[in-house]
């Protein structure tokens, strides 16, 4: 029993050019996308190896790895975890999101640390490999930003040098859910799950939690309601943006608990619970708790252990009050009429788990594996921190770092949450650029809590995490790019001279393709061809 599964966080990334409203967000995120693939590593040279120069390079050291192409073949976003299957007629144009592949203007990277980079509707988006610890997941997740500044940083550089049309403007990034005039964008996470759990079990147990989970992982905004059209500061950024408790839509209508039933893995052991409810995180702290403890209360749904108590009435009204009262003293009310606060219902949560982890793992902590020590430890403190005074957890805790800062302001200069400046320092908090960003400014000085290091981060951008599958996909992009025709969570497939058809090499099982099991196989064939007949046998 333990943290530890398998997961991965999509960031969609706020885009704008400042001064150019009129500014086309798609065809600034394709930029984005592209732009970073022209400072990527050439496929099949190591990182650290000496870069090519001349003509045919790109300026960066190496051609770009645009020819890594996503593999649809395996997407099935109308399927529904309820046991059917929407139909394409009904469905909205942003669900069909395996349909993208016949849009030229579409850009779309497979990395060479295994994730994904491309263009969600009007966002580029960083999808992690998959991982499979939570802290894996928060330096992976982090390696986004570089990967995001970097290509940011390319247009910048290109545009000084004239190789961009001024007209065009070189977009600001930000690590944000929502543009403050009614629009939001996910940050979503994806956690593997037996197919043999009733998906009723995960929405009983799982509803209530996400309802306060927030609490701890809330990223915190200035305005209240999805235009931000009432003064005020909320926990969560995207709390407002809910209409439904379940349901298939990921951009409207947005359920508590996503059905989508798309499992990029073996489909008759495995479920991808796709989780859409979430912030997107800078501070590490609850980055870990939000991948952790959701984790952890997975496992007791898994295991039948969670008590039954603690189902709760109309969650959709409770997750905004919840949201919209940074004084945690809001109540949720459960199905037998028990009245809390979102914090003691949090701590009902912990209190199951620890009896759950005592009861399978073994009494106490230290039987305990150091990734479920980890997050344990670090939940109790954070909901201890705000249980005293929520401001005792501003270096943990993403809206209270927020709001400690907001809140300087508003004393100093007598500002009402109205005021358009607090707006502004909301959005300057998640901004990308270096030196401008106040939420990496506050963990640079010490203010906020740091588990990562900036050396594993940056080793994050280029390597894919050794524990999971990601790990063989990553080296096959790196190692044989040119030859690499197309890429998924599930699937590499090959273009080899010999061969009449294209070679695909299934991945399925999202635990196999680690670094421990596959090194050596890669090791062994320099040519791809080689690895291909080693797998698949040789051209018939």
């Amino acid at each position: 029993m333990s943290v530890r599964r398998i997961v991965g966080i999509e960031t969609e990334y706020g885009i704008s050019v400042p001064g150019r409203p009129q500014a086309n967000p798609m065809i600034l995120s394709g930029d984005v996308v592209r732009a970073y693939g022209r400072s990527a590593p050439e496929p099949g040279r190591a990182p650290d190896s000496e870069p090519p120069q001349g003509p045919g390079t790109n300026g960066r050291g190496g051609r770009s790895p645009l020819g890594v192409r996503w593999d649809y073949a395996a997407e099935t976003p109308l399927s529904d975890a309820r046991g059917f299957s929407q139909h394409r007629l009904d469905a909205h144009v942003s669900q069909l999101t395996d349909e993208w592949e016949d849009d030229p203007g579409v850009a779309n990277l497979v990395l060479t640390n295994g994730a994904r980079l491309y263009v969600d509707h009007a966002h580029p988006e960083y999808s992690s490999p998959e991982v499979a610890t939570p802290r894996e997941a928060l330096v992976w997740d982090r390696a986004g930003e570089l990967v995001m500044t970097r290509a940011a940083q390319v247009l910048a550089d290109e545009e000084a040098a004239g190789l961009r049309p001024p007209r065009e403007g070189t977009p600001t990034l930000y690590k944000n859910n929502t543009d403050g005039k009614g629009a939001s964008y996910g940050t979503h996470e994806n956690y593997l799950m037996p197919r043999a759990t009733p998906f009723a079990s995960i929405v009983a147990g799982l509803t209530p939690f996400f309802v306060v989970r927030q609490i701890i992982c809330g990223a915190g905004r200035v305005g209240l309601g999805q235009r931000s059209q009432r003064p005020g500061y909320q926990i969560a950024s995207r709390s407002d943006f809910f209409e439904a408790e379940v349901g298939l839509e990921t951009t409207f209508h947005r359920p508590i608990i996503n059905t989508r039933d798309e499992p990029h893995s073996a489909p008759g052991r495995y479920r991808r619970l796709h989780v859409i409810l979430g912030d997107a995180n800078l501070c590490d702290v609850a980055g870990l708790l939000k991948v952790g403890t959701t984790s952890i209360v997975l496992g007791m749904i898994e295991d039948g252990a969670l008590p039954p108590d603690l189902l709760m009435r109309e969650p959709l009204p409770q997750l905004h009050a919840i949201s919209h009262d940074p004084t945690l003293w809001a109540q949720v009310e459960l199905a037998d009429g028990t009245r809390l606060t979102g914090l003691e219902l949090h701590w009902r949560y912990l209190e199951a788990a620890h009896a759950w982890l005592d009861a399978r793992a073994g009494r106490g902590d230290s039987s305990w594996d150091d990734d479920t020590r980890e997050v344990m430890a670090l939940w109790e403190d954070v909901l201890t921190r705000l249980g005293r005074d929520p401001m005792q957890a501003r270096a943990q805790v993403d809206w209270v770092a927020k709001l400690a800062l907001l809140e300087q302001y508003r004393s100093r200069d007598g500002l009402a949450w109205d005021s358009a400046r607090l707006a502004a320092i909301d959005f300057q908090w998640s901004d990308l650029r270096p030196g401008k960003g106040i939420a990496r400014t506050l963990e640079r000085a010490g203010r906020i809590d740091r588990l990562t290091t900036d050396e594993e981060v940056a080793a994050a951008v280029a390597a894919a995490p050794p524990s999971t599958r990601a790990w063989f996909r990553g080296e096959c992009v790196r190692r044989y790019g040119e030859a690499v025709s197309a890429a998924s969570w599930e699937s590499v497939v090959f273009e080899l001279p010999g061969h009449d058809r294209l070679q695909r090499l299934v991945t399925a099982e999202p635990s196999r393709g680690t670094r421990h099991l596959v090194e050596a196989l890669l090791d062994r064939h320099p040519d791809p061809a080689g690895l291909v007949a080693e797998l698949l046998g040789p051209p018939g």
